[in-house]
């Protein structure tokens, strides 16, 4: 027997509207690659979207055309968010900081129609468009004032294509699995590959979202986005926080300590998501400043582990650290790790002891580990294996990519994240490595993640890894690589000092190398792939 209820399909443009009708006033202030700051509201901000909406279709954007944005985290971005996928088309956002030769990828292979360009990455542009599709056009996130010159041929203004649009619109109707985004891993491993998101699947993930992390997806919060909006959905806040009646403040592309603090103090930021190494950066100015930005009291931080000692010193100076994992391939949110209120009120070891866990899953994402041979583990907190997801906000393939897509589903449908995991009774789950960076030294597994967390609690620490090398006896030995920071000189001996106090003699590094900065993916991370080679070509 079928329920009697209406059936409307999930849209994203429904997100928007709902916050105009239900909060006007909830606030998009966004710091402008023209150099100042732009504020604007949820009411207003619909009516943009519209007439972006209209201006779209009058270039000829149809169902399923893929429209690339090449931008930072600013209102016109979040525009584009809600005016593409609203009339049926794709919005693929493109991680700027992928090479060269990736984002030739990416644009041919997705097919892009229009790409739209903040100022900043014009020159950029002027290099590779005789590398994108022919018939690309290319827009300028800009107004007439401030268009520049340029040997780009034919291009348009942003400000142009809404000018003498209505700022209404009757949003059309279609099937909720209508695809909505594209969103490209980084590609460490062979070319970076597509995955293409729905109306159904990031309407479900805004409203995960809101259910998790109430404490800042609600009326009247302000928010930080530092993970860009190029980068799996900005983790989801561009529909999260209209959905919530949380306002958000924009930082263009300064992300540095200092900056970041300016900012939030002015707008009285309570919540900023992103990657550890921004905190790391915040953290530093906070100190120096001797106190925290006004109103500021909560951070996410995902995209990598965060170590126990940057976890340990917000919670100290009062701020909730909320440790979330996630994957582009999930939306992104799979777990978060704000405490249950049984453990909220733990002394201040035992709370961050909890808190470098990835947490407790979020509804709709299920999880579940497995040994080499695909045998389901228990979750008793204790047993690790390979990680796998499924859910209605995970992906079911890679776009235009069976070669990449049949290597990560097992017989069941689900998803293999990469990740070695325990999950314990409570449901928290631990992250323990990447599959790929786990070290196997005479038969035995070595965590680099462990040994990470334990380094980072260094004082003299700015930043490290620890990788496998090849070694004859033992096969692989682990290797530390250390950033010290700008005013320390840690010392070899101390370091291993620190391990050896922590782990078994054998788990610790044969030597510490020293380096001036790590070198980091587009997404941030420190990237162990070219540590790897470098140093595999080091020791042989």
């Amino acid at each position: 027997m079928k329920g009697m209820m209406m059936h409307r399909p999930l849209k994203i443009a429904d997100l928007i509207t709902f916050a105009a009708d239900t909060y006007p006033d909830g606030e998009i202030v966004s710091v402008r690659t023209e150099g100042d700051i732009h504020r604007t509201t949820y009411r207003e901000t619909a009516g943009r979207v519209a007439r972006l909406a209209h201006g779209l279709r009058g270039l000829g954007v149809g169902d399923g055309d893929r429209i690339a944005t090449l931008a930072w985290n600013g209102y016109r971005h979040f525009e584009l968010y809600y005016a593409v996928s609203g009339i049926g088309a794709v919005c693929h956002t493109i991680n700027p900081r992928l090479s060269a030769e990736q984002m030739i990828y990416i644009v041919n292979h997705a097919q892009d129609r229009l790409l739209f360009a903040d100022l900043t990455f014009v020159p950029a542009l002027e290099k590779l468009r005789p590398h994108f599709p022919a018939d690309l056009r290319i827009v300028i996130m800009t107004d007439r004032a401030h268009m520049p010159e340029t040997t780009l041929e034919g291009v348009l203004c942003y400000e142009d294509i809404l000018d003498g649009q209505p700022a209404e619109i009757d949003w059309p109707d279609f099937p909720e699995d209508r695809a909505a985004g594209l969103c490209y891993t980084s590609g460490t491993t062979g070319n970076p590959k597509g995955t293409l998101y729905s109306h159904r699947s990031t309407v479900l993930h805004a409203l995960g979202m809101c259910v998790t992390i109430p404490q800042a997806l609600k009326e009247g919060s302000r928010i930080l986005p530092v993970v860009p909006l190029f980068h799996v959905n900005a983790w989801g806040l561009p529909y999260g926080a209209p959905l919530s009646g949380a306002s958000l403040i924009f930082p263009g592309a300064a992300l540095d300590g200092s900056s970041l603090f300016e900012l939030m103090d002015r707008e009285k930021v309570f919540s900023a998501w992103g990657v550890p190494t921004v905190w790391m950066g915040l953290m530093n100015e906070i100190r120096q400043r001797g106190r925290l930005p006004e109103g500021f009291g909560d951070i996410v931080v995902g995209g990598s582990a965060a170590s126990r000692a940057l976890i340990e010193a917000f919670e100290t100076e009062g701020v909730n650290v909320c440790h979330a994992w996630g994957m582009t391939e999930m939306s992104p949110l799979g777990t978060q790790c704000n405490l249950p209120p049984a453990m909220a009120d733990l002394p201040l070891d035992r709370r961050v002891d909890r808190k470098q866990s990835q947490g407790r899953r979020v509804f709709g994402v299920e999880l579940k580990l497995v040994d080499d041979a695909g045998k389901r583990l228990p979750h008793d907190g204790a047993t690790p294996g390979h990680l796998y997801v499924r859910g209605n906000t995970v992906t079911s393939g890679y776009y235009e990519d069976p070669d990449a897509t049949a290597p990560v589903f097992d017989a069941e449908g689900w998803f293999c994240t990469g990740d070695i995991a325990t999950i314990d009774p409570d449901g928290f789950l631990a992250v323990t490595d990447r599959s790929k960076d786990l070290i196997k030294s005479g038969g035995e597994w070595i965590s680099s993640l462990d040994l990470e967390n334990i380094v980072m609690s260094h004082p003299g620490v700015a930043s490290c890894a620890v990788i496998a090398v090849p070694d004859v006896k033992w096969e692989e030995r682990p290797l530390l690589i250390v950033q010290a920071r700008e005013d320390a000189q840690p010392q070899k001996e101390e370091i291993l000092g620190l391990l050896q106090d922590r782990v078994a003699r054998w788990q610790v590094p044969d030597d510490v190398v020293f380096v001036e900065a790590l070198p980091m993916t587009a997404t941030g991370k420190v990237s162990k792939l070219m540590l790897r080679q470098q140093y595999a070509e080091d020791s042989a």
